[in-house]
């Protein structure tokens, strides 16, 4: 009769031991089997499920270390009755209160601008995924991250990070990032300046909602990072679009009255264009004339191919006025979350106050994995294939796009993951993406990342998750489908 219960997948991620032990603990306390019957033996159960006896053997050896079944001599194994004691049972239908749901939209006092966004989220399933803040699932470094994984899962190791931490970091990432990663962009810090983030949007959401409020001015690049203008929404305040040009961010009286400016300097969000070094020391000078501050995003500082690359705006920073952010998302994984910032002494003790009240501080397993993972020289070896990697699809895309869509663009001259393109002017990007899709071709259309005068003709091609030998086809389909629409 629980013959049912028991159904393996061959495409299941899971091994088979695996999926017996799910689908038994989650039948036991679901109350499909019931307490008095016994469960079918191991040999049983091999048969029933054609495989070997030593899976289901173990199988349940799992399960009665977990307390969900118990072995009774000569009787076989039955239900654990104490697994079910906090498991509500009681099949009585129980009282309720009639009356009327919430009004949201009186109850809600803090509500966001809707998101506008260029991501498509199966992305892997298109033969060109032109997709940027993606990676190529074969260059992760499976085996590196496995090793540091399985270290932090000492027993050692889990003593130093299972407890609360209150509001710090793993002293290893902290240590790993003042001595080894920030030093390759020429910042020199105390190891009390630096906070670890859950990515860069939770940097960024804390820095705003402590820096800014209605009486305030966000200067922000445009073109730019498009959530940015929620954010700031949130604090009320005035949000300025800043004009860029072929060399970044303008340096003039438009950054008159901000009282914080965001950039990115090394590679801007989303033209990949640089900031030379004397508007860099120009920017500095203004913000000390004017008085304000200036949050740094050196999202792509890893993947540079310059021998010689431009420090970052925070190494050349001898006021405290930048607030300096970094992530691992670039170059290791986008979903492990995890980020650092780099401030004055004051505002990290604030920002890590305003951080312990949302999550006192991110998870501490995945801390210790990605200090290990720095620590053992595995990072620094991951970036330098990556360098290799892009640098050769760098070099196919541009030469794809000289081809197939002469003067569209201009190469990212320190590397980056990314082309800006400027199609005909008669283009609408939105319209290409949805025709492209269609053929297998994933772009980003320009109109999330415009604050003001938003300019469809533009489009951005990321080349960190495509295979190189799809760049070229890839580009060539992209050029006929752009004839055929404008």
């Amino acid at each position: 009769m629980l013959n049912h219960l028991f159904q393996l997948s061959p495409d299941s991620d899971a091994s088979l031991q695996q999926q017996i032990r799910e689908q038994i603990s989650k039948a036991i306390v679901g109350g499909h089997i019931p307490r008095n019957i016994a469960l079918p033996s191991t040999r049983k159960l091999a048969q029933m499920l054609l495989v070997s006896r030593n899976t289901v053997i173990l199988a349940y050896e799992h399960l009665i270390d977990d307390g969900y079944i118990v072995s009774k001599a000569r009787a076989g194994f039955y239900v654990d009755e104490k697994i079910l004691k906090s498991c509500v049972r009681d099949s009585s239908p129980m009282p309720t209160v009639k009356g009327t749901p919430p009004n949201w939209e009186r109850c809600i006092k803090l509500r966001s601008t809707p998101p506008t966004h260029n991501k498509i989220s199966r992305w892997q399933d298109y033969p060109y995924p032109f997709i940027y803040g993606q990676l190529d699932p074969k260059m992760f470094p499976t085996n590196h991250w496995r090793e540091c994984s399985r270290e932090s899962m000492s027993v050692q190791s889990i003593r130093d990070w299972s407890g609360d931490r209150f509001d710090q970091d793993d002293p290893l990432l902290i240590e790993q990032i003042h001595t080894r990663v920030l030093p390759r962009r020429g910042i020199w810090v105390d190891p009390e300046q630096i906070l670890i983030t859950v990515g860069s949007q939770h940097a960024l959401y804390m820095t705003l909602r402590l820096l800014l409020d209605k009486k305030s001015t966000f200067g922000l690049e445009d073109p730019g990072y498009p959530d940015l203008t929620s954010i700031a929404s949130l604090t009320g305040a005035k949000v300025k679009p800043l004009t860029i040009d072929h060399d970044g961010l303008i340096i003039n009286e438009q950054l008159d009255n901000c009282d914080v400016v965001f950039t990115t300097p090394s590679h801007q969000f989303p033209t990949t264009v640089t900031l030379p070094l004397p508007r860099r020391l120009a920017l500095l000078e203004q913000a000390s004339r004017n008085n304000f501050l200036i949050i740094e995003d050196d999202y792509e500082c890893e993947t540079t191919f310059a021998s010689h690359p431009t420090p970052a705006l925070k190494s050349l920073d001898d006021n405290d006025r930048v607030i300096y952010l970094g992530s691992f998302s670039k170059t290791l994984a986008p979903g492990l979350r995890l980020g650092y910032m780099v401030a004055s002494k004051e505002l990290i003790h604030e920002l890590r106050e305003f951080r312990r009240m949302i999550l006192r501080h991110p998870p501490m397993n995945n801390q210790r994995a990605i200090g290990l993972f720095l620590a053992r020289g595995h990072h620094d070896s991951l970036i330098r294939n990556l360098v290799q990697i892009y640098e050769e699809r760098w070099h196919a895309l541009d030469q794809a796009l000289q081809d197939y869509l002469p003067g569209s663009a201009t190469a990212p001259v320190f590397g980056g993951s990314a082309f800006w393109v400027q199609g005909p002017a008669a283009l609408d990007a939105n319209q290409l993406k949805n025709l492209a899709l269609q053929h297998g071709i994933v772009l980003e259309p320009s109109n999330a990342y415009f604050h003001h005068n938003v300019k469809k003709n533009y489009f951005r091609l990321g080349y960190s998750a495509i295979q190189t030998d799809k760049i070229r086809p890839g580009i060539k389909l992209l050029s006929e489908l752009i004839k055929q629409i404008t």
